[in-house]
Protein backbone atom coordinates (compact mmCIF):
# COMPACT_ATOMS: atom_id res chain seq x y z
CA UNK A 1 0.00 0.00 0.00
CA UNK A 2 1.60 3.69 -1.41
CA UNK A 3 0.16 6.90 0.76
CA UNK A 4 -0.04 10.04 0.03
CA UNK A 5 2.82 11.00 2.42
CA UNK A 6 5.43 7.69 0.67
CA UNK A 7 4.37 9.43 -2.58
CA UNK A 8 5.22 13.10 -1.67
CA UNK A 9 8.40 11.64 -0.36
CA UNK A 10 9.38 10.05 -3.93
CA UNK A 11 11.32 12.25 -6.28
CA UNK A 12 8.96 14.45 -8.30
CA UNK A 13 8.91 15.32 -11.80
CA UNK A 14 7.13 18.62 -13.47
CA UNK A 15 5.64 17.85 -17.16
CA UNK A 16 3.93 20.66 -19.53
CA UNK A 17 0.91 18.63 -20.98
CA UNK A 18 -1.61 19.61 -23.09
CA UNK A 19 -5.00 17.08 -22.29
CA UNK A 20 -7.70 16.92 -24.83
CA UNK A 21 -11.19 15.10 -24.25
CA UNK A 22 -11.57 12.59 -26.79
CA UNK A 23 -15.00 14.08 -27.64
CA UNK A 24 -13.48 17.34 -28.39
CA UNK A 25 -15.35 18.22 -31.79
CA UNK A 26 -18.27 15.99 -31.38
CA UNK A 27 -21.09 18.31 -32.25
CA UNK A 28 -19.26 18.76 -35.51
CA UNK A 29 -20.30 15.27 -36.73
CA UNK A 30 -23.00 14.51 -39.87
CA UNK A 31 -25.07 12.66 -38.51
CA UNK A 32 -25.24 13.92 -35.55
CA UNK A 33 -23.67 11.29 -32.61
CA UNK A 34 -24.78 10.49 -28.97
CA UNK A 35 -22.67 12.20 -26.28
CA UNK A 36 -21.75 15.54 -24.88
CA UNK A 37 -21.95 17.73 -27.65
CA UNK A 38 -18.78 19.34 -27.06
CA UNK A 39 -17.48 22.27 -29.50
CA UNK A 40 -13.58 22.92 -29.30
CA UNK A 41 -13.06 23.68 -26.17
CA UNK A 42 -12.28 19.97 -24.63
CA UNK A 43 -9.26 20.97 -24.41
CA UNK A 44 -6.49 22.53 -22.32
CA UNK A 45 -2.56 22.46 -20.78
CA UNK A 46 -1.41 22.48 -17.91
CA UNK A 47 1.62 22.22 -15.98
CA UNK A 48 1.74 18.99 -14.06
CA UNK A 49 3.71 17.79 -11.50
CA UNK A 50 3.55 14.33 -9.68
CA UNK A 51 6.10 10.56 -9.23
CA UNK A 52 6.94 8.76 -12.48
CA UNK A 53 4.88 6.28 -12.48
CA UNK A 54 7.99 3.80 -13.56
CA UNK A 55 9.19 4.68 -9.66
CA UNK A 56 6.38 3.50 -8.56
CA UNK A 57 6.20 0.35 -10.02
CA UNK A 58 10.37 -0.19 -9.48
CA UNK A 59 9.53 0.45 -6.24
CA UNK A 60 6.89 -1.96 -6.13
CA UNK A 61 8.46 -4.59 -7.83
CA UNK A 62 6.68 -6.51 -11.40
CA UNK A 63 6.46 -9.83 -11.85
CA UNK A 64 7.62 -11.17 -15.16
CA UNK A 65 4.68 -12.43 -16.20
CA UNK A 66 2.91 -8.77 -15.87
CA UNK A 67 1.60 -7.17 -18.98
CA UNK A 68 -0.54 -4.33 -18.49
CA UNK A 69 -1.52 -2.14 -16.14
CA UNK A 70 -4.81 -1.01 -14.70
CA UNK A 71 -5.55 2.06 -13.45
CA UNK A 72 -8.86 2.90 -11.01
CA UNK A 73 -10.53 6.08 -10.24
CA UNK A 74 -12.84 6.15 -6.72
CA UNK A 75 -15.68 7.24 -9.23
CA UNK A 76 -18.08 4.71 -9.77
CA UNK A 77 -21.99 4.60 -11.34
CA UNK A 78 -24.17 2.70 -13.30
CA UNK A 79 -23.94 2.65 -17.27
CA UNK A 80 -25.96 0.59 -20.00
CA UNK A 81 -25.13 -2.86 -20.35
CA UNK A 82 -23.56 -4.34 -17.17
CA UNK A 83 -25.58 -5.26 -13.93
CA UNK A 84 -24.53 -3.04 -11.09
CA UNK A 85 -22.27 0.04 -10.41
CA UNK A 86 -18.90 0.26 -12.02
CA UNK A 87 -15.72 2.00 -11.20
CA UNK A 88 -13.78 3.81 -13.96
CA UNK A 89 -10.91 1.84 -14.79
CA UNK A 90 -8.68 2.21 -18.02
CA UNK A 91 -5.64 0.06 -18.88
CA UNK A 92 -2.22 0.46 -20.76
CA UNK A 93 0.29 -1.73 -21.74
CA UNK A 94 3.51 -2.20 -19.01
CA UNK A 95 5.56 -0.79 -21.93
CA UNK A 96 3.21 2.26 -22.23
CA UNK A 97 2.70 2.58 -18.93
CA UNK A 98 6.60 2.72 -18.11
CA UNK A 99 7.19 5.24 -20.51
CA UNK A 100 8.89 7.91 -18.45
CA UNK A 101 6.46 10.36 -18.97
CA UNK A 102 3.44 9.29 -17.68
CA UNK A 103 3.16 10.89 -14.18
CA UNK A 104 1.07 10.14 -11.33
CA UNK A 105 0.36 13.77 -10.65
CA UNK A 106 -0.93 15.72 -7.12
CA UNK A 107 -0.35 19.07 -8.00
CA UNK A 108 -1.19 21.33 -11.20
CA UNK A 109 0.01 24.63 -12.22
CA UNK A 110 2.29 24.89 -8.56
CA UNK A 111 -0.94 24.10 -6.51
CA UNK A 112 -2.56 20.68 -5.17
CA UNK A 113 -5.08 19.41 -7.59
CA UNK A 114 -8.70 20.85 -6.96
CA UNK A 115 -11.11 17.99 -6.69
CA UNK A 116 -12.38 18.80 -10.20
CA UNK A 117 -9.17 18.17 -11.38
CA UNK A 118 -8.35 14.12 -9.85
CA UNK A 119 -7.60 15.07 -6.27
CA UNK A 120 -5.38 13.79 -4.70
CA UNK A 121 -3.70 11.96 -7.17
CA UNK A 122 -4.51 11.08 -11.16
CA UNK A 123 -2.51 9.88 -13.75
CA UNK A 124 -1.07 12.03 -16.28
CA UNK A 125 -0.40 9.93 -19.57
CA UNK A 126 0.97 12.71 -22.25
CA UNK A 127 -0.24 12.86 -25.72
CA UNK A 128 -3.11 10.35 -25.46
CA UNK A 129 -6.36 11.46 -25.19
CA UNK A 130 -7.73 12.23 -21.60
CA UNK A 131 -9.47 9.51 -20.92
CA UNK A 132 -6.44 7.61 -20.40
CA UNK A 133 -5.38 9.80 -17.48
CA UNK A 134 -7.54 8.74 -14.95
CA UNK A 135 -8.47 10.84 -11.74
CA UNK A 136 -9.04 10.16 -8.38
CA UNK A 137 -6.86 7.23 -8.74
CA UNK A 138 -7.66 4.53 -5.63
CA UNK A 139 -5.61 1.44 -7.41
CA UNK A 140 -3.35 0.66 -9.73
CA UNK A 141 -3.13 -3.30 -10.65
CA UNK A 142 -0.66 -5.08 -12.73
CA UNK A 143 -2.39 -8.28 -14.57
CA UNK A 144 -1.28 -10.65 -17.21
CA UNK A 145 -3.91 -9.75 -19.92
CA UNK A 146 -4.69 -6.33 -21.60
CA UNK A 147 -7.51 -4.90 -19.99
CA UNK A 148 -11.33 -5.37 -21.04
CA UNK A 149 -13.28 -3.04 -18.96
CA UNK A 150 -16.46 -0.82 -20.17
CA UNK A 151 -14.16 1.98 -20.62
CA UNK A 152 -11.71 -0.04 -22.22
CA UNK A 153 -13.47 -2.17 -24.64
CA UNK A 154 -17.10 -0.78 -25.28
CA UNK A 155 -16.75 3.17 -24.98
CA UNK A 156 -13.99 5.04 -26.39
CA UNK A 157 -13.49 3.25 -29.45
CA UNK A 158 -13.70 4.41 -32.92
CA UNK A 159 -16.34 2.42 -34.35
CA UNK A 160 -17.29 2.85 -37.83
CA UNK A 161 -19.41 -0.17 -39.54
CA UNK A 162 -18.48 -2.86 -37.80
CA UNK A 163 -14.13 -1.94 -37.72
CA UNK A 164 -13.26 -0.86 -33.98
CA UNK A 165 -9.72 0.21 -32.55
CA UNK A 166 -9.41 1.85 -29.05
CA UNK A 167 -8.67 5.57 -28.77
CA UNK A 168 -5.58 6.38 -27.79
CA UNK A 169 -2.80 9.27 -29.33
CA UNK A 170 -4.43 12.38 -29.74
CA UNK A 171 -4.36 13.37 -33.23
CA UNK A 172 -3.18 15.92 -34.63
CA UNK A 173 -4.86 19.74 -34.63
CA UNK A 174 -4.79 23.23 -34.81
CA UNK A 175 -7.02 25.69 -33.30
CA UNK A 176 -7.63 29.40 -34.47
CA UNK A 177 -8.11 31.55 -30.92
CA UNK A 178 -8.31 34.84 -32.24
CA UNK A 179 -10.03 35.88 -34.18
CA UNK A 180 -12.94 34.52 -32.69
CA UNK A 181 -15.90 32.90 -34.80
CA UNK A 182 -18.38 35.76 -36.33
CA UNK A 183 -15.76 38.60 -34.80
CA UNK A 184 -16.24 41.69 -36.63
CA UNK A 185 -12.80 43.25 -38.19
CA UNK A 186 -11.56 46.13 -39.21
CA UNK A 187 -10.09 46.35 -43.25
CA UNK A 188 -6.25 45.20 -43.36
CA UNK A 189 -3.85 43.69 -41.82
CA UNK A 190 -5.06 41.16 -39.26
CA UNK A 191 -3.31 38.96 -36.64
CA UNK A 192 -4.67 35.24 -36.56
CA UNK A 193 -3.44 33.41 -33.79
CA UNK A 194 -4.01 29.88 -32.23
CA UNK A 195 -2.26 26.49 -30.64
CA UNK A 196 -1.64 23.43 -32.69
CA UNK A 197 -1.03 19.95 -30.41
CA UNK A 198 -0.73 16.33 -31.09
CA UNK A 199 0.01 12.99 -29.52
CA UNK A 200 2.69 11.39 -32.16
CA UNK A 201 4.84 13.67 -32.52
CA UNK A 202 5.99 17.76 -31.69
CA UNK A 203 3.85 19.77 -34.61
CA UNK A 204 6.37 20.69 -37.57
CA UNK A 205 4.21 23.40 -39.18
CA UNK A 206 0.61 25.18 -39.10
CA UNK A 207 -0.87 26.77 -42.05
CA UNK A 208 -3.60 29.26 -42.82
CA UNK A 209 -6.24 29.92 -45.41
CA UNK A 210 -8.14 32.53 -46.22
CA UNK A 211 -11.28 32.07 -48.53
CA UNK A 212 -9.85 28.85 -49.97
CA UNK A 213 -6.63 30.50 -51.13
CA UNK A 214 -3.33 29.20 -50.99
CA UNK A 215 -2.31 28.19 -47.82
CA UNK A 216 0.06 30.06 -45.96
CA UNK A 217 3.11 28.97 -43.48
CA UNK A 218 2.41 30.53 -39.84
CA UNK A 219 5.11 31.56 -37.42
CA UNK A 220 5.38 28.92 -34.39
CA UNK A 221 5.94 30.80 -31.39
CA UNK A 222 7.95 29.30 -28.26
CA UNK A 223 9.75 26.41 -27.32
CA UNK A 224 9.27 23.10 -28.84
CA UNK A 225 7.82 20.78 -26.09
CA UNK A 226 7.07 17.54 -26.85
CA UNK A 227 3.39 16.73 -25.11
CA UNK A 228 2.24 20.48 -25.60
CA UNK A 229 0.31 22.59 -27.71
CA UNK A 230 2.26 24.89 -29.70
CA UNK A 231 1.27 28.87 -30.26
CA UNK A 232 1.32 30.00 -33.85
CA UNK A 233 0.67 33.08 -35.48
CA UNK A 234 0.44 34.96 -38.86
CA UNK A 235 -0.33 37.69 -40.35
CA UNK A 236 -3.30 37.72 -42.89
CA UNK A 237 -4.29 40.74 -45.13
CA UNK A 238 -8.57 41.20 -45.24
CA UNK A 239 -8.97 43.83 -47.08
CA UNK A 240 -12.21 42.92 -48.94
CA UNK A 241 -15.16 43.99 -47.15
CA UNK A 242 -17.86 41.15 -46.12
CA UNK A 243 -17.41 37.52 -44.94
CA UNK A 244 -14.48 35.80 -44.56
CA UNK A 245 -13.48 32.26 -44.03
CA UNK A 246 -10.25 31.40 -42.20
CA UNK A 247 -9.02 28.09 -41.95
CA UNK A 248 -6.03 26.55 -40.23
CA UNK A 249 -4.28 23.41 -40.09
CA UNK A 250 -1.32 21.81 -38.80
CA UNK A 251 1.15 18.81 -39.29
CA UNK A 252 3.41 16.78 -36.80
CA UNK A 253 6.91 15.60 -37.27
CA UNK A 254 5.04 12.01 -37.75
CA UNK A 255 3.90 13.16 -40.90
CA UNK A 256 0.24 13.61 -39.64
CA UNK A 257 -1.74 16.29 -40.70
CA UNK A 258 -5.50 16.83 -40.53
CA UNK A 259 -8.25 15.80 -42.78
CA UNK A 260 -10.55 18.21 -44.43
CA UNK A 261 -13.78 16.99 -43.22
CA UNK A 262 -14.73 15.05 -39.91
CA UNK A 263 -13.80 11.69 -39.38
CA UNK A 264 -17.25 10.20 -38.57
CA UNK A 265 -17.38 7.78 -35.83
CA UNK A 266 -20.28 5.89 -33.45
CA UNK A 267 -19.19 7.85 -30.46
CA UNK A 268 -17.55 10.95 -32.30
CA UNK A 269 -14.13 10.61 -30.85
CA UNK A 270 -11.28 12.25 -32.33
CA UNK A 271 -12.46 14.73 -34.90
CA UNK A 272 -9.06 16.77 -35.94
CA UNK A 273 -10.66 17.81 -39.49
CA UNK A 274 -9.46 21.57 -40.14
CA UNK A 275 -11.35 24.08 -38.59
CA UNK A 276 -13.33 26.91 -40.64
CA UNK A 277 -13.49 29.84 -39.27
CA UNK A 278 -15.92 32.78 -40.33
CA UNK A 279 -15.02 36.79 -39.79
CA UNK A 280 -17.02 39.93 -41.58
CA UNK A 281 -14.74 43.07 -42.22
CA UNK A 282 -16.30 46.30 -42.57
CA UNK A 283 -16.17 48.33 -45.33
CA UNK A 284 -13.24 50.74 -45.66
CA UNK A 285 -14.38 54.47 -44.63
CA UNK A 286 -14.76 57.02 -47.32
CA UNK A 287 -11.45 59.25 -46.62
CA UNK A 288 -12.13 61.93 -49.33
CA UNK A 289 -13.42 65.58 -48.50
CA UNK A 290 -15.87 67.94 -49.70
CA UNK A 291 -14.46 71.58 -49.06
CA UNK A 292 -17.42 73.33 -48.40
CA UNK A 293 -15.36 76.38 -47.33
CA UNK A 294 -16.39 79.62 -48.82
CA UNK A 295 -14.16 81.42 -51.69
Amino acid sequence: MLSLTDLDRLPSETRVVTLECAGNGRRFLTPAVDGEPWGLGAVSTAEWTGVPLAVVLDRAGVLHTATDVVFRGADHGSVPGPAGEIFFERGLSLPAARDGDVLLAYAMNGEALSFQHGFPVRVIVPGWYGVASVKWLSAIELTDHPFAGYFQTTKYRYEVEGTAEPVTLQRVKALITEPTEGADLPPGETVIRGVAWSGAAAIANVQVSIDGDYWQDARLLGERRRHSWRRWEVLADLDRPGEHKIRARATDLAGNTQPESPIWNRYGYGNNAVQTLSVRVAPRADRSRTDTSPR
